[in-house]
């Protein structure tokens, strides 16, 4: 029986495919649940098939998603950023079930971001040939640091490869986060007013700009 739950909070990340990525590296490390915030739908490549064994959840913002981890699942939420005071990730300042914040790949957290974290968690460099990790990378350094701390049971192996449990039955749309009725037409409202602030051509297609597709993020 496992004793601590991790989670990994999906927002305002720029590169899409990177979340495919993070869903490969959540169910490697025995993630609870992969929480989207903002947008519903996804790009499942790099995940290796390993989207269909992780849980997805959706929030349309952040302070949804926060009363969600802080009182139905009694989790600390922990922001990955070099921020002042925060610890390195090898002291494994953990606690109780924590959720894991990263940030967007070229500006890190943003202030709303900042303001939902309980605590943040740095990943030390030794080599001076970057400034920063992949997220996706980052990503597995932590979620890793953290099974080890949860004494988390490693997966059985057959021979160089560890085996991967049968494929679960796909429910819904693939590569798409399913919602209750209220949060679909939360959606449509959104869809809507981005649509007016020129997110979506005439024709309803979402922009092909990163920098567009960020503004369908909610910030609350």
């Amino acid at each position: 029986m496992v004793e601590y739950e991790s989670y990994v909070v999906v927002h305002n990340i720029a590169k899409r495919h990177n979340v495919g990525t993070l869903a490969r590296s959540a169910t490697a490390f025995g993630v609870t649940e992969l929480i989207l915030v903002g947008r519903r739908d996804f790009n499942a490549f790099g995940s290796h098939g390993s989207a269909s064994h992780v849980r997805f959840r959706h929030f349309h913002s952040l302070s949804e998603a926060r009363n969600y981890l802080k009182e139905e699942k009694e989790c600390d939420i922990c922001g990955v950023e070099i921020a002042d005071g925060a610890a390195q990730v090898n002291e494994h300042p953990f606690k109780r079930n924590t959720a894991f914040l990263l940030g967007n790949e070229g500006s890190g957290l943003s202030a709303k971001e900042y303001e939902i974290c309980d605590f943040f968690v740095y990943i030390p460099q030794y080599g001076c040939g970057t400034a920063s990790l992949n997220v996706t990378v980052a990503a597995s350094i932590v979620l890793h640091h953290f099974g080890v701390w949860a004494g988390f049971s490693e997966r059985v192996r057959d021979g160089s490869k560890f085996i991967v449990a049968d494929k679960p039955v796909r429910q819904g749309r693939r590569n798409f986060c399913a919602g209750t009725e209220e949060s679909i037409v939360e959606e449509r409202k959104l869809r809507k007013e981005s649509s007016e602030n020129g997110f979506f051509d005439e024709k309803g297609n979402e922009s092909s700009s990163t920098e567009l597709l960020n503004g369908l993020f909610l910030n609350e």
